[in-house]
């Protein structure tokens, strides 16, 4: 598994990894970006996977490989 700081092109795991990064920030994890647009855990969660500077990893689902841009690929 790849180390990723760019923002999933599945919108179902940006939702996951955001919402995820969400729960920190609610538990009292400190932004990663300088001065936020909002207060809110699930806006700068966004905001953070926007400026890609949040970094994350999916899990490798079997069949499904990495071509050379690390996008993934059904066999």
């Amino acid at each position: 598994m790849a180390i990723e700081t760019q923002a999933p092109e599945s919108k179902f795991a940006f939702v996951v990894v955001a919402s995820r990064r969400a729960r920190q920030l609610m538990l009292g994890a400190v932004p990663l970006v300088a001065n936020p647009r909002s207060h809110k855990p699930t806006r700068v969660a966004v905001e953070e996977l926007g400026a890609g500077v949040l970094e994350y990893q999916l899990p490798v689902i079997p069949g499904e490989t990495e071509d050379k841009e690390g996008k993934r690929r059904k066999d």
